[in-house]
């Protein structure tokens, strides 16, 4: 016979755990239910307080409408009044216009009264169109001026430039041509002196070239050579002067030519900043004349 042993300890632990289980889940419940509990009660308690604000508010109503708001002081107390013509009073009736009840008697009046402000508003706007028309024609006027005047200014600094080119060329064609005019005389000069020169030696008598000669030099063939010296140093002299008054003519007509040209620069220049001025002052007119345009143009349309 086999005999099953049993850990009661361990089944007691296990029973254990499970009480425990049980008991905190109980007490979560409770603790659960308690909250639902209190939070309906509060509910309860807003509900009831609304509902008594709500029933306040509606009685403040009530009183005030019966202290303030009576049916008599309407605008509309007539109209709703279904028993109003037998409330009405022999002497009034007869002080009542004829025609249908409710018919403004002065409806034509009115109707006049409109029509000629009517009148009134289409003529203003037809003035102020005019007005608007005639002040945008003169403005376009004025631009078109402006346009012609700063095209005028243009031509003329195009001209002026011409001028200023044709000048610089005209001056360096004078320039060149007296260059080589002065150059060809003095090569003519130089030519016609070496020859001049040539002849002269081929006249004196040189001593120790000639073996007739005497080896001694005669008086005049010395007083000749010390010319030509002295001609050939003279010669060197004017040329060096000639050359210096050719540098100092080539320095007059460049500075004439520099001097010229800065003076149509600088007109050229002034003219720009006038016709730069002038450019500017005509955007800044058509700006202020649009700004009052779109301002008029506001006012129209809101007022």
């Amino acid at each position: 016979m086999t005999v099953l042993q049993v850990d009661k300890e361990a089944l007691d632990e296990q029973v254990k755990e499970k009480r425990e289980q049980v008991e905190a889940a109980k007490k979560e419940q409770n603790a659960y239910d308690a909250d639902m509990l209190r939070y309906g009660k509060v509910a309860c308690i807003v509900d009831s307080r609304q509902m008594k604000e709500k029933r306040a508010l509606e009685k403040a109503v009530v009183a005030y409408r019966q202290q303030y708001q009576h049916p008599e002081d309407r605008r509309e107390y007539d109209l709703n009044d279904p028993s109003r013509i037998k409330k009405v009073e022999q002497s009034d009736a007869q002080m009542m216009p004829p025609g249908l009840v409710g018919e403004d008697p002065e409806s034509k009046i009115r109707q006049q009264n409109q029509r000629e402000q009517l009148r009134e508003w289409l003529t203003q706007q037809q003035t102020e169109q005019a007005a608007e028309r005639h002040q945008q024609e003169l403005e376009e006027q004025r631009y078109d001026q402006s346009r012609v005047g700063m095209d005028n200014r243009a031509v003329q600094l195009q001209s002026l430039e011409i001028e200023r080119r044709k000048a610089a060329a005209i001056a360096t064609k004078d320039f060149n041509r007296s260059m080589a005019e002065e150059k060809r005389c003095q090569d003519k000069e130089i030519n016609g002196r070496q020859s001049q020169f040539q002849g002269t030696l081929s006249t004196v008598a040189v001593p120790g070239l000639s073996p007739s000669s005497d080896r001694r030099t005669a008086p005049e063939s010395l007083q000749q050579i010390i010319q030509i010296q002295k001609h050939q140093m003279e010669e060197k002299r004017r040329k060096e002067l000639e050359k210096k008054q050719e540098e100092e003519r080539h320095d007059r007509v460049r500075l004439n030519s520099a001097r010229t040209t800065l003076l149509i620069e600088r007109q050229q220049a002034r003219m720009n900043r006038q016709l730069r001025r002038d450019l500017d002052s005509a955007n800044a007119q058509l700006a202020e004349t649009h700004k009052q345009q779109l301002v008029t143009f506001e006012q129209n349309c809101f007022y």
